[in-house]
């Protein structure tokens, strides 16, 4: 049976040193003589991340070493998430959907369908999920938001919105995940002399 993408990854052991990454590209030009500066935000925005495995053995090593293999390289996609972030520090109840279609490269999401007048419905720092198989899409809640008394609620987000949603598109707001590819073709792993094996996973949000 052929592999479709984007797969998921092994679900043990989980992962021994986390390292998520939010990219914004903005440019700079400073002024050598008064060195007063001038930015400039392109509307590039993603995830990478540099993850390290622990020791395995190699039961549990394989399943690694075969999902890195079967992904070809930068073609393969995966589901990645912040294990550490699983669930929101907010309220975070009601059935949460999106408020109204909306453009992609927006900064901010209209949703609806919270507890009404709810403070702190999601918590700065909390993660929300939109979208299914390719278009899985992890991001990730930059202020407090309080639901009003229609249960909505508007949230700023990081990335931007990576493709236009669709009024009453479902909000995933527990065990978040993205779509990631690995940032080389190569793969590789080592073992010691008493066979533990040793992984990392370089990897970026697959735009």
């Amino acid at each position: 049976m052929s592999i479709t993408f984007p797969i998921a990854m092994p679900s043990a052991p989980g992962f021994q040193k986390f390292n998520l990454v939010a990219e914004n590209i903005v440019g700079v030009s400073k002024s050598p003589f008064t060195l007063q500066a001038q930015t400039y935000q392109w509307p590039g925005e993603c995830w990478t991340l540099d993850a390290t495995l622990p020791p395995m053995h190699i039961d549990q090593a394989q399943a690694w070493v075969t999902f890195l293999v079967s992904l070809r390289g930068r073609l393969g996609t995966f589901y990645v998430g912040d294990e550490a972030n699983a669930s929101p520090a907010g309220v975070a109840t009601g059935t949460p959907l999106v408020n109204g279609a909306q453009s992609a490269m927006s900064s901010t999401l209209a949703t609806k369908g919270w507890t009404t007048n709810t403070p702190g419905i999601l918590k700065a720092g909390d993660y929300i999920q939109l979208g299914t198989g390719a278009s899985q899409r992890l991001y990730k809640v930059l202020a407090d938001a309080n639901s009003d008394s229609s249960g909505h609620a508007a949230l700023d987000i990081f990335p931007r919105l990576r493709e236009g949603v669709s009024d009453s598109q479902a909000i995933t707001i527990a065990a978040c995940k993205g779509t990631f590819r690995l940032i080389a073709n190569n793969r590789q792993w080592s073992f010691d002399e008493a066979r533990m094996y040793g992984i990392d996973l370089k990897c970026e949000e697959a735009i």
